[in-house]
């Protein structure tokens, strides 16, 4: 049997910064690999890596508006798509409708249809309409419109799952492999970091907005200096992704927050670097910090890549249950409060072998979540969804 082309539609794709970029490209990768023709249209802002030129990249749109339809519909055919499957985020596609109603307007492809979902954030449609319960009915829309719906965590599943019974769960993986430099020495990436041989380092990775507790990350390191350790904060990666403008704005309220309390010489930013030296930062690191206001979640690739590398994690509750993620053996857990995480931040980091044992504990977990394995769920998905 011919294997299906593949065709995934996303706001992001890289040299954009975003989570889903990472993911779309990690997952087209995957599928290559497994002898998969894939193409990905995405906005133009994206270009192709030298180092993956059998994903055919079609950086096609400037704005995610309703002339999307048309352009996606003459992909279809002339590319001679499969599958669509449409990678969905609000803020990566302009916070507009139209690829939620896609399917159910204007779809009269032969090719099966899919979503995953790596939000449940609404559109923008007009003022007040969320007072109509117009705006989560668009998300509803995208998940009864397509013949395969897929999320990415237990809480997003249990919020679709009344609208869309049959949908499937896989969890995302890691954007970032545990892959240091050649002969990573923690030492003297310490040093080149600008931070202390003998400092307690709390780390941090991902875009900051509001859901991610960035005051939080301030709060606590004042509350160890507070303490009497001679704490600093390594802030991993790009401060703001490229599909959310708000970001901005909360950026600059944890920078002012910073820099009230004194701590601007203890905040180390590293700013967007390659993969590699992502591994060094986290490796060089004692305690990865993940004061999420929502709780931790499968669908965090900051916390799935601490996971990746093995990093000691400190966190705050999930909204449901995980039964995988369990306090004082695979993380710490604590409210998102800067005083009961600066308790537990300063237990963890007062006791090396814990540390130890949390992150070998990481490590394992992590290993049910590689790409080859999110692959081959996505392509059994495939072949399970009912397509007329």
């Amino acid at each position: 049997m011919k294997a299906p082309r593949i065709l995934f539609v996303t706001g992001e794709y890289p040299p954009m910064q975003g989570g889903v970029a990472d993911y779309t490209r990690e997952l087209s990768r995957a599928l290559v690999g497994l002898g998969h023709e894939v193409g990905v249209l995405t906005s133009v802002g994206a270009s192709q890596a030298p180092d993956e030129p059998s994903i055919t990249l079609f950086p096609q749109i400037a704005r995610w508006d309703w002339r999307l339809w048309a352009n996606l519909d003459r992909l279809i055919e002339h590319w001679q798509a499969d599958v669509v499957h449409i990678q969905y985020q609000t803020a990566a596609f302009g916070m507009h409708p139209a690829i939620n109603l896609w399917p159910t307007w204007t779809n009269q492809t032969k090719a099966l249809t899919a979503v995953t979902f790596h939000d449940l954030l609404r559109p923008y449609l007009f003022p007040k309409a969320h007072w109509l319960g117009l705006r989560r009915g668009m998300t509803h829309t995208l998940a009864r419109g397509v013949d395969l719906a897929i999320t990415t965590n237990p809480e997003d599943s249990a919020a679709l799952r009344p609208r869309r019974p049959d949908l499937i769960e896989i969890p995302i993986g890691s954007n970032i492999p545990c892959a240091p430099p050649p002969n990573f020495d923690r030492e003297p990436w310490r040093a080149r970091l600008g931070l202390p041989a003998k400092a307690a380092v709390l780390c941090y990775f991902g875009f900051l907005n509001a859901s991610k507790g960035g005051e939080l990350l301030a709060d606590v390191l004042a509350g160890l200096v507070g303490r009497g350790i001679d704490a600093h904060l390594l802030m991993i990666g790009g401060r703001v992704g490229a599909s959310d403008p708000t970001n901005h704005a909360y950026l600059q309220q944890v920078e002012a927050r910073i820099a009230a309390a004194g701590l601007a010489g203890r905040v180390h930013w590293t700013g967007h670097v390659p993969g590699p030296e992502v591994s060094a930062a986290f490796l060089a690191s004692d305690l990865c910090l993940l004061p999420y206001a929502d709780g931790v979640s499968y669908r965090r690739g900051s916390f799935m890549a601490a996971l990746a590398h093995g990093m000691p994690i400190l966190t705050t509750p999930p909204a449901v249950p995980y039964p995988d993620l369990i306090d004082g053996e695979t993380l710490l857990l604590a409210p998102p409060d800067a005083a009961a995480l600066t308790a537990a931040a300063h237990r963890i980091l007062s006791d090396a072998d814990r540390r130890r044992g949390l992150g070998e504990t990481a490590r394992r977990l992590s290993e049910r979540f590689t790409w080859p394995a999110i692959a081959a769920a996505t392509l059994a998905a495939y072949r399970a969804a009912p397509h007329v």
